[in-house]
């Protein structure tokens, strides 16, 4: 973790797709990770109508089919690449993607990858919003690599700050306030249609944390109009879909499934956040270093959003994942160890796939330093 609606189905192609002429203001961002300005230069756009991109239904969802269930519990035990490709550039956190990463998390027996990857900041800013081939190429090489690993890997959209409502980061391109929604979808009519040849082990995963602007029902309409587009190449592909505030369990309640069995529903839990964020730069105020895990109450901190993951999933009939979960390396390694033991034996009682943030940065299992793995924290989430 750093730094809905119903409506019936259509065929529409890209040929009868209705064009709006607005004028727009782009924003190019200038400046490396840690600050720098910006210049705004406004230019002429046409921004595609987002009705034209209808959503699925979402008033009968099916459950899971067996594939999603298999899917789920081939996921297993995972880990982030965090802080790599989901930085507005990759390296710009510090990391980058090595054979060595790849190497040597499959070796661990980590069983599925979750890649997040920021495509808003490597993608034009003005219709039809054409990735930039050179990082689809990348991408693409880090996925195939996995895939020839056995894992199985869970490819996402991550922090696409505008679709949030939130500021952009430094280094990265704002675009047009009526754009943005239209974009995120023709987005991944393109991830799509890119990856509809891939192996069944890469599972598509709409959006990492959806919050701010997009809680609640807008985040039903829009998850719903991206599946959509995602089902014209991938009929059968798995999809994660999530709740919003920040993928809480608590937001399950307001998570309506479109009508599609080939789904797993996912949600975060850094719960109690007074021991998982202590310390952590991006957290204001930062929160003080020192505290302990895990007691009593914390325990019953950390598994009442299972519990309520859980009861959901047994009553929509979607496999729950836990795309993320971990302790801030400010912690001590003792506590951290515990947490990470106890939240594993915790999800997999409850019969949930889970993935740990991260593999080598605040919260890594791995020392990139030393090229070798942290045992404490490798063996309490393998449990070797």
């Amino acid at each position: 973790m750093r730094p809905g609606s119903s409506t019936l189905q259509s065929d529409m192609t890209m040929n009868s797709r209705k064009i709006a002429t607005v004028l727009a203001v782009t924003m190019l961002v200038i400046g490396a990770c840690g600050g720098g300005g910006g210049v705004a230069v406004p230019t002429p756009q046409t921004i595609p109508d987002i009705n034209t991109y209808p959503p699925l239904a979402n008033d009968a969802a099916p459950g899971a089919s067996t594939s999603a269930v298999a899917t789920a519990a081939a996921i297993g035990r995972g880990v982030n690449f965090g802080n790599m490709l989901e930085a507005p550039t990759e390296g710009a956190w510090g990391l980058t993607v090595t054979d060595d990463f790849i190497d040597k998390a499959a070796a661990a027996g980590f069983t599925s990858i979750r890649l997040p990857v920021r495509w808003s900041n490597h993608a034009s800013g003005e219709a039809p919003f054409t990735i930039d081939a050179a990082f689809m190429q990348r991408v693409e090489s880090v996925i195939d690599k996995l895939l020839a690993k056995g894992v199985v890997v869970v490819l996402n959209m991550h922090h696409y700050r505008q679709l949030d409502g939130d500021q952009p980061d430094a280094g990265e391109l704002a675009v047009a306030d009526a754009a943005v929604d239209v974009r995120f979808v023709m987005l991944w009519e393109q991830l799509a249609a890119h990856f509809q040849g891939r192996s069944s082990r890469l599972v598509f995963e709409l959006y990492n944390e959806p919050h701010g602007r997009l809680n609640g029902e807008p985040w039903n309409v829009l998850a719903a109009r991206a599946l959509r587009v995602v089902r014209k190449t991938n009929p059968d592909r798995v999809v994660v879909i999530g709740p919003t505030s920040w993928n809480n369990a608590s937001d399950l309640s307001l998570l309506k499934m479109p009508n599609d069995s080939n789904l797993i529903a996912t949600v975060h839990n850094y719960a109690p956040f007074s021991f998982t964020h202590q310390g952590a730069e991006w957290v204001s105020p930062v929160l003080p270093v020192g505290v302990t895990c895990c007691s009593a109450t914390q325990e019953a901190e950390m598994t009442a959003p299972l519990d309520g993951a859980k009861a959901w999933a047994a009553a929509k009939r979607y496999p729950m994942y836990v795309g993320e979960f971990g302790a801030y390396s400010k912690a001590d390694d003792t506590s951290r160890i515990d947490f990470n033991r106890k939240m594993r034996q915790a999800m997999e009682g409850r019969g949930m796939s889970w993935s740990y943030w991260e593999f080598a940065a605040g919260f890594g299992v791995y020392d990139p330093l030393k090229l070798s793995f942290r045992q404490g924290l490798l063996v309490s989430l393998l449990g070797r």
